[in-house]
């Protein structure tokens, strides 16, 4: 009776053996077999990726060596000090929108991992994301950027998830682990994903946590294990981009990086890029066609694309050569500002100076400031300034701000330093225009208007040639200002033969330039502006109380 139930038991293993043994063949067998569905879905994916459009002409002149870059030879070279050695920090580039900041964290990885000793490896990656297109779930189900975990309950968990495993998903920055994590727009990144970034620049790896995991749960793989125990590693270096301004960044990341400035390019460099793209399109620039594109284009990408419209008006004319007409065209339909480039006034008048500032891309424009003055006949002189912009509302990717110019509080510190040098301020009724409406950032028109109040009561003609930035004192010390590089290379693009800057703004590479000129107080820029170094009688005159201005007014 025994021997008959063992044999039927052996039985029925057998022919259970063999059903899961043949049903198992089957499953694999499908499995190495492509459904009709998948083949056609597949057959679909090929057919699209066979169709090609040709680049766009901003592609095809996309910078492939560090020459191609153009105008940013001092930032490059700061991008390379940084990250070309055995040491490499962290770094921030900022600077106006189509300039090559991309282009160049790129190239300068690219060589780093040719020199014998970088840290990084010949493999290092190069990961691009864009911090206004990051979306992450604040219940931590889905995080590119920082990474997160598929939990059991959440749809399409697959094999492991219906085990009740739980499943780390790497992000970007354990992608670029090894190499260089670029992110663009990092001014637009939510704060609860700046706080999470800061957090694994410090420790340079990410935890992951998970109510499904259990340290003591033998049916989670080890390497699953071992990501909650050790973390995801996330050792890189962060390349971030921004067109905000520093002061607009959480002083958190920025104590943990180096910062870069890459300057706006001129209307010559956008003029060059604008030829070259004619060129790598097949195309030729009509004389004055290149100048034009400039005077319109603040960065590289807008050249390239005015080339590109252009093209296909000549093109559909049947030309290769792209005209002023057709670029004007392009101008007259679409949205094209001009550059607030302007030049020295030249000459020598009364009350006209030029000053310098710097404009909301962060590049240097020449100031034309004006002062006009009449006596107040027996009255205290009453003071303005117009074409002030009060306040300049710029563009801040996914906001707007709103920068407030404080030039009218600088024209008291005019007043009384020029008070001060024996100049009866109260007896003129001044008038002080900035013509064109340029927003004038802090004090730093102090020192021209000073120079243009001083020559309309006077009536002592001013150098148009010569150009000024600083802030005035009360006593007529000149004090530093920002931004002093960019408003030099405005002043001698502009044609000044002279660039006067403060005595504590001086910098080596200035040396090398013939037009700049430091100065320490108010007389010094006076004795330039208004009469030559070697007549200094008729400027001193001036400044006495006793002088013929003075009295003049006094007698009104």
């Amino acid at each position: 009776m025994y021997v008959a139930l063992i044999l039927i038991q052996l039985a029925v293993s057998l022919i259970m053996g063999c059903y899961f043994l043949r049903a198992m063949r089957r499953e694999k067998q499908v499995e190495g077999r492509p459904m009709p569905e998948s083949a056609r879905e597949m057959e679909k994916l090929r057919k699209m990726r066979d169709v090609h459009l040709n680049l766009p002409l901003g592609e095809q002149v996309r910078p492939k060596q560090f020459s191609d870059i153009i105008g940013q030879e001092e930032g490059i070279a700061a991008l390379r000090a940084i990250l070309c050695g055995a040491n490499p920090q962290h770094v921030i580039i900022y600077g106006p929108p189509g300039i090559g900041k991309t282009c160049a964290a790129r190239l300068v990885l690219e060589y780093a991992k040719r020199q014998p000793d970088s840290a990084f490896g010949p493999n290092a990656p190069f990961v691009e994301m864009d911090a206004t297109c990051v979306r992450f779930d604040e219940r931590a189900i889905a995080d590119p950027l920082i990474g997160s975990v598929h939990d059991p309950i959440y749809q399409g968990a697959g094999p492991l998830g219906v085990q009740g495993v739980p499943q780390p998903k790497p992000g970007a920055v354990t992608r670029a682990h090894g190499g260089v994590l670029f992110l663009d727009e990092i001014g637009e990144l939510h704060p609860m994903q700046m706080n999470k970034l800061l957090k694994v620049l410090e420790d340079r790896k990410v935890m992951l946590e998970s109510a499904y995991y259990s340290e003591s749960d033998r049916s989670i793989p080890r390497h699953i294990h071992d990501i909650f125990k050790n973390g995801l590693p996330a050792d890189f270096r962060l390349v971030a981009a921004t067109t905000r301004r520093p002061e607009e960044l959480p002083p958190a990341l920025r104590s943990r990086c180096m910062e870069i400035n890459f300057r706006a390019l001129t209307a010559e460099e956008t003029a060059l890029i604008a030829r070259n793209a004619a060129e790598s399109a097949g195309f030729t620039l009509e004389t004055g066609c290149d100048e034009l594109i400039g005077r319109y284009s603040p960065g590289g990408r807008d050249a390239a694309n005015l080339v590109q419209v252009g093209a296909g008006l000549a093109r559909n004319d049947g030309r290769s050569q792209i005209t002023v007409e057709d670029i004007q065209h392009v101008l007259r339909t679409g949205s094209y500002t001009p550059r607030m480039d302007r030049s020295v006034c030249g000459g020598r008048s009364v009350g006209r100076v030029n000053g310098l500032a710097v404009t909301g891309d962060g590049s240097g424009a020449v100031l034309d400031i004006e002062a006009a003055a009449f006596p107040a006949h027996g009255r205290t002189g009453v003071w303005q300034a117009t074409g002030i912009v009060d306040q300049e509302q710029l563009d801040a990717g996914s906001r707007k701000m709103l920068r407030r110019s404080t030039a009218s509080g600088a024209v008291e510190n005019v007043r009384t330093a020029l008070r001060m040098r024996g100049i009866n301020v109260d007896g003129y009724d001044v008038h002080i225009d900035f013509p064109g409406g340029m927003p004038v950032d802090g004090p730093s028109a102090g020192v021209a208007m000073a120079v243009a109040v001083f020559s309309a009561i006077t009536g002592q003609a001013a150098d148009g040639s010569v150009a000024v930035t600083g802030e005035v004192g009360i006593g007529g010390t000149v004090l530093p200002v920002g931004g002093v590089p960019e408003k030099v290379r405005a002043a001698v693009r502009g044609g000044a033969r002279l660039v006067l800057i403060p005595r504590e703004n001086e910098e080596k590479a200035f040396e090398r330039m013939e037009q700049v000129r430091c100065i320490d107080t108010l007389d010094d820029a006076l004795r330039i502006f208004i009469g030559e170094e070697t007549e200094q009688q008729q400027i001193a005159a001036a400044f006495a109380p006793a002088s013929p201005a003075v009295l003049t007014a006094q007698k009104a």
